[in-house]
């Protein structure tokens, strides 16, 4: 997936534990290879050519492109798992996978669990007894400084998710237009319960622009949000 993944595990029973983080980072390495837009023999890459039908594909790849489409929906066309006319729904398979990484050895019976995707987060439990995880928001401004930090504590399940151009630069395209998106924003934060959405509520979010993105993001229950401006727009 271009990205480094690190997981931060609690509690539980070590052997059952262990072989469920092994699990969990051999699935991470079997989803890069069915979803990787950059491999030719990929799934994904085989289905966006017509080579192969979805029911021919792993059944994760429907799973993934259902929650696209509604993650489309949802945000009124500002994601899109399309790019330039081509299948691409990679803007919600990272989250996705973190997400389903971190809940494989939640149900091991560990008490805390927190795994990094790229700088998004996602945290099941607590990172101990009466110690809620805490999550550092990049600052675009201050390279190593922080922007803000989230606390879990009273929520059971949390995800961090930021857009921006803090590493990547104006990575992010305008479904709309096939361009880099024309926003006013360096950086989108969400804070949700599922880093599945609250990734594509980012990546939306950043391209629609401040004024937008915040009537949006007010609509989305269990939503919070920090929008960083960009001072010369």
């Amino acid at each position: 997936m271009g990205t480094v993944f690190s997981f931060d595990v609690r509690g539980g029973e070590p052997g059952a534990v262990r072989s469920a983080l092994d699990t969990a980072v051999a699935e991470l390495h079997r989803l890069d290879t069915v979803f990787s837009t950059y491999r030719e023999d990929s799934q994904l890459s085989r289905l966006a050519r017509g080579e192969v039908g979805l029911a021919d594909c792993d059944p994760v790849v429907a799973e993934v492109l259902e929650l696209a489409e509604e993650a489309e929906r949802l945000s009124g066309g500002w994601f899109s798992p399309r790019y330039a006319g081509r299948l691409d729904p990679t803007g919600i398979v990272k989250g996705w996978a973190a997400e389903r990484a971190a809940r494989l050895v939640w149900d091991a019976g560990a008490t805390g669990v927190s795994v990094n995707g790229g700088g998004d987060v996602q945290v099941l439990g607590a990172a101990g007894p009466d110690r809620p995880w805490r999550v550092g928001v990049a600052d675009p401004l201050r390279p190593g400084g922080l922007a803000a930090v989230v606390s879990s504590a009273g929520a059971p399940e949390l995800a961090v998710a930021t857009s921006g151009t803090a590493e990547r630069g104006r990575h992010i395209v305008d479904p709309r237009t096939g361009g880099p998106a024309a926003t006013d924003l360096l950086a989108v934060t969400v804070v949700a319960p599922s880093l599945t959405w609250a990734d594509c509520w980012a990546t939306a979010a950043f391209a629609m622009g401040s004024r937008q993105a915040r009537a949006w993001l007010e609509t989305l229950p269990d939503v919070e949000t920090v929008l960083i401006p960009d001072a010369l727009s």
